[in-house]
């Protein structure tokens, strides 16, 4: 077994459990991509089994931080098994749930998804794509699905040297799936939709806003950024009378538009809006309308911390337009998925919005990913989705 070895004193994060290091924390060692080394602190102590990556920033991630430990194709059985068995134990009213949420449960650069007979899998670093075809066996073999889609094409495989790869890795046939979530029905398609094929951490967050919109009467609804509609139908489930879905990909709203008629709604009350949502907005403020309720859960703007500066001029922006189009008493509920901005920036941003509006509100919930996206004490980098819930005073 190889091993690397830490300068003095960058020892501290691993003590506490946390799985990354990075390439200056290094003092010397090699290892080829994704080989399984040993971490030992400046004086010889071992610190973690991790998988080593040659070309990225993060230069190790932690397998394990127990010596006695072997890392092997028993350890993948073990680790996969606890992420299934937690999930057995969630209160998830679907059959699309994350499986194994990276180094939440023990595995980092591993994203598994099930929608319904279909697991969809993001290999997306060195030490994953080393273990892949083993991890995919034991996937197939401890959830009785029988078909494996992989969808390694994110960006974050780049900084760990591998290619872009999708395609069947177990099983093939149609990448359409129906998934049921609460009393919805919605459809995806693992080969093209966005991540794994759907979002699925927002899914309590839609419930959240059905009954919301049901509880406080709102009638007229924007969703924006709304890729394939599950707020919109979640709003129309609430009682909604109108609502608009603007995004600026075609495909996505037609898929909006037909989940709207695949749960039953009628058609006149849902509008797809082809178009960008900062004029969007802008063009509904000059014309004077209002909105009850305005949903904003627009794409990472920023990936890391070194953006959110950025980041956060593009958010305040954007909730700003969304306070001047809401209507005395109607809800914002707005979020950033950016794990560069974490939920104190977040809450600045809304609050300086909210006084360039010229306008102030009541935040009555805080929310974040669904349960089946865990975050762990030690690794505060997997809060990654947060958002606000507010009442426009």
């Amino acid at each position: 077994m190889k091993t690397i070895k830490l300068r003095e004193g960058k020892e501290r994060s691993l003590l506490r459990r946390h799985p990354w290091v990075f390439q200056g924390s290094l003092a010397k060692g090699q290892a080829d991509p994704g080989e399984t080394v040993r971490v030992e602190a400046h004086d010889g102590a071992f610190l973690a089994w991790a998988s080593f990556s040659p070309t990225s920033m993060i230069r190790a991630r932690a397998w394990s931080f127990d010596e006695a430990e072997r890392i092997d194709h028993a350890f993948f059985k073990r680790r996969i098994q606890a992420a299934l068995d937690l999930r057995a134990r969630l209160p998830v009213r679907s059959n699309g749930v994350r499986l194994i949420h990276g180094e939440a449960d023990g595995l980092p650069g591993l994203i598994v998804d099930r929608y319904d007979d279909v697991l969809s899998a993001q290999f997306l670093s060195a030490g994953t794509e080393r273990w892949k075809s083993a991890i995919a066996e034991i996937l197939i073999e401890r959830t009785g699905v029988p078909r494996l889609y992989e969808r390694s094409d994110s960006g974050v495989r780049a900084l760990e040297g591998l290619q872009p790869v999708t395609g069947w890795l177990r099983g093939d046939g149609s990448t359409e799936v129906t998934i049921t979530e609460h009393d919805w029905r919605l459809t995806l398609d693992v080969a093209e939709g966005h991540k794994t094929g759907f979002y699925l951490d927002q899914r309590d967050n839609r419930l959240r806003f059905s009954q919301w919109v049901r509880h406080f009467g709102l009638k007229r609804v924007m969703n924006c950024y709304c890729y394939t509609g599950g707020f919109s139908v979640a709003a129309l489930a609430g009682g909604a009378d109108e609502v608009w879905s603007v995004d600026s990909s075609g495909p996505a709203l037609v898929r909006a538009t037909a989940h709207v008629a695949l749960n039953g709604f009628v058609a006149d009350r849902h509008v797809a809006h082809d178009a960008d949502v900062n004029q969007t907005l802008r063009e509904a403020i000059k014309r004077g309308e209002t909105f009850d309720a305005i949903v904003l859960d627009p794409p990472k703007f920023a990936p890391t911390a070194a953006h959110a500066e950025r980041a956060a001029r593009a958010y305040k922006d954007i909730n700003r337009l969304a306070f001047k189009l809401l209507a005395p008493g109607g809800l914002l509920l707005t979020f950033s998925c950016s794990g560069g901005v974490g939920p104190e920036l977040f809450h600045k941003i809304v609050a300086g919005a909210g006084m360039d509006a010229g306008v102030d509100g009541f935040i009555f919930d805080r929310m974040g990913a669904a349960p089946d996206h865990p975050q762990t004490v030690c690794f505060p980098e997997g809060e990654y989705l947060k958002g606000l819930a507010v009442i426009k005073r």
